[in-house]
């Protein structure tokens, strides 16, 4: 098989797991797939439940789920893994077992790398978004190490993602470190005492505020590469500045401004509904030239199976559009390097969002195969 057109590294959520936390704060056996099973439609048309096909409800304890989910992402083109990891300081972990059960056993036999969800957890995604569960800290230079020590588990591995050489690792909020150049200056010092030749920073952007470049912020200058936040980079862009003229939309949506939908009946409201077409047609357009910057695409989003009147809904989805999105992510990275030729897919599983590319009882592998055929393939 030739070489594909790009190394596309797909986010992966280990949510799907009963954990103590979340046995207190949701109830006993609370996965995200309790969530997903219960959505139901918020309007005509709205495809909900969306269900898995594949992998059933699975349970990410289980190797052998892992190991089907290695098998299909291998088989569509997916180079790697990016596992969320959650460190909240002071050592505090939540949902590390799938990850380090993947590390310590050495299977599957699939690369992976590190994103960090540096994030207070907070109940929105269930509804509830004044309700602090575990809020993110940073204690300081010790607690910087012990992270680190802990990465460097997964760094040493021979399966770790590297660019040229270097362990790539992912920050999901830049903009709350106390310092991005502190933070990357000693995580950079003891990788080299570790003798990596570097390590490869990769900073999440979405910052959206007036007269902030959120590509090219002070801030995001220690890292070697910058990624959108998806989908907030249409939707804090595109959507916000030609959502108040679309009239079609505001139909859609059953919106009549701000001071009457505080008035409407429960059976008149709606999610935000926005045509996943002109999401692919305005995606990468304000991205800047230059191997820094890379692509993040998303194959659909629905998140009201977590927020139900209050979330976003992408209409229109097919794997065809996302071949479309697909390869524009492709012609960006043509002229890079070749290790930096890099893609995010945000993303392989998380079905809260509608965000997947597993298989479902609609679409089957149809998603998988799209991504196939445009790595592999010049034509779809």
């Amino acid at each position: 098989m030739n070489a594909p057109a790009a190394r596309l590294i797909a986010f992966y959520l280990p949510q799907f797991h009963p954990t103590p936390e979340n046995d207190l704060w949701w109830g006993r056996g609370f996965t995200e797939w309790t969530n997903v099973a219960k959505a139901r439609p918020l309007f005509p048309g709205h495809r909900q439940p969306k269900l898995p096909a594949d992998l059933g409800f699975y349970d990410l304890r289980v190797p052998e789920v892992r190991e089907a989910q290695a098998e299909l992402a291998r088989n569509a083109g997916v180079e790697a893994f990016c596992y969320w990891h959650y460190w909240f300081g002071n050592g505090r972990r939540i949902l590390d077992r799938p990850f380090e059960e993947v590390r310590d056993s050495g299977k599957p036999d699939f690369p992976f790398c590190l994103a960090w969800a540096n994030l207070t957890w907070s109940g929105i995604w269930y509804g509830n978004p004044d309700k602090e569960l575990v809020k993110q800290e940073y204690p300081g230079y010790a607690d910087e190490e012990a992270h680190f020590r802990w990465a460097q588990k997964a760094f040493d591995d021979p399966r770790y993602l590297k660019v040229e050489g270097k362990p790539m690792f992912v920050i999901f909020k830049p903009h709350d470190l106390p310092s991005t150049s502190e933070f990357i200056s000693h995580w950079r010092e003891l990788g080299a005492k570790a003798g990596y030749p570097g390590i490869y920073f990769v900073g999440i952007t979405d910052k959206y505020a007036a007269n902030i470049d959120r590509y090219r912020n002070p801030i995001l200058t220690p890292f070697d590469a910058v990624t959108p936040l998806v989908p907030q980079d249409y939707l804090q862009t595109v959507a916000k500045d030609t959502g108040k003229f679309d009239i079609a939309r505001r139909l859609r949506e059953l919106n009549f401004g701000s001071r009457l939908n505080g008035l409407k009946s429960p059976r008149w409201k709606r999610p935000t509904r926005i045509k996943y077409v002109d999401v692919v047609s305005h995606a990468l357009e304000d991205m800047p030239p230059g191997d820094r910057y890379l692509p993040c695409i998303l194959p659909n989003w629905d998140n009201t199976p977590r927020s139900g009147y209050s979330g976003v809904v992408y209409e229109g989805e097919t794997p065809e559009l996302f071949v479309k999105y697909l390869r524009k992510a492709v012609e960006r990275v043509a002229g890079y390097p070749d290790q930096r030729r890099i893609i995010f897919l945000k993303a392989w599983n998380e079905w809260a969002e509608g965000n997947y590319v597993e298989p479902d009882t609609l679409h089957g592998h149809d998603y998988l195969d799209a991504i196939h055929s445009v790595l592999f393939t010049k034509e779809y």
